[in-house]
């Protein structure tokens, strides 16, 4: 991979990681991992809370999720083996990388992964 097209990847991959942060500072998650969600338990019976808590902790858990993704494609930028596919070890199309910045996976191999 071109050091231009690595350069823009890491720009894309830093952006995409300030913004899964902050959309988890956003609902209560500290930078340390730990929840302070602040519900508004008066307003609403103990049911609608729950649902409502477990809304924002599944959110979070798709964040977090991302923000791991993320990482791991700084870390293979880092290591050098950014845009091969973890599974086949073949070239990731630069398209997929441009669209999917944190793909480790080429499709075919995330296809397979999926059945």
């Amino acid at each position: 991979m071109l050091e231009v097209d690595l350069q823009v990847a890491q720009k894309k991959l830093r952006e995409e990681e300030a913004i899964v942060r902050a959309e988890l500072a956003d609902l209560g998650f500290t930078a340390d991992g730990k929840v302070d969600i602040h519900l508004d338990e008066g307003f609403a019976d103990a049911a609608q809370t729950t649902s409502e808590r477990a809304r924002v902790l599944s959110l979070a858990e798709g964040l977090q999720q991302r923000l791991e993704d993320v990482q791991a494609a700084l870390g293979r930028i880092d290591k050098g083996t950014y845009g091969k596919c973890e599974a086949c070890g073949k070239d990731i199309p630069p398209e997929r990388l441009e669209a999917i910045p944190a793909a480790s996976l080429c499709i075919v191999c995330k296809s397979k992964s999926k059945r």
